[in-house]
C-alpha cells in the first residue's frame, strides 16, 4: 500500500494519541500514532468492517 496515506480521525487532530488506518483494496492496516515504529496490524476488508459493525452496535 505503498500509495496511500495514513488517516487519524479528524476528532484527534491535535491530540497525538490515536489510532491511524491505512485503507487499501484488500486489507487495512492500524498502527499506534504515538509509536509508529512499533508496528502495524493488518486486517482483511471483511474482518474490519465486521469490527466496525462490533463498534457502531456497541
Amino acid at each position: 500500500m505503498p500509495d496511500q496515506q495514513w488517516r487519524k480521525s479528524s476528532y484527534s487532530s491535535t491530540n497525538p494519541q490515536c489510532v491511524e488506518l491505512l485503507v487499501g483494496l484488500g486489507s487495512t492496516a492500524v498502527r499506534d500514532s504515538k509509536n509508529r515504529d512499533a508496528g502495524t496490524l493488518s486486517f482483511s476488508r471483511a474482518a474490519f468492517a465486521a469490527f466496525l459493525v462490533g463498534v457502531k452496535k456497541g
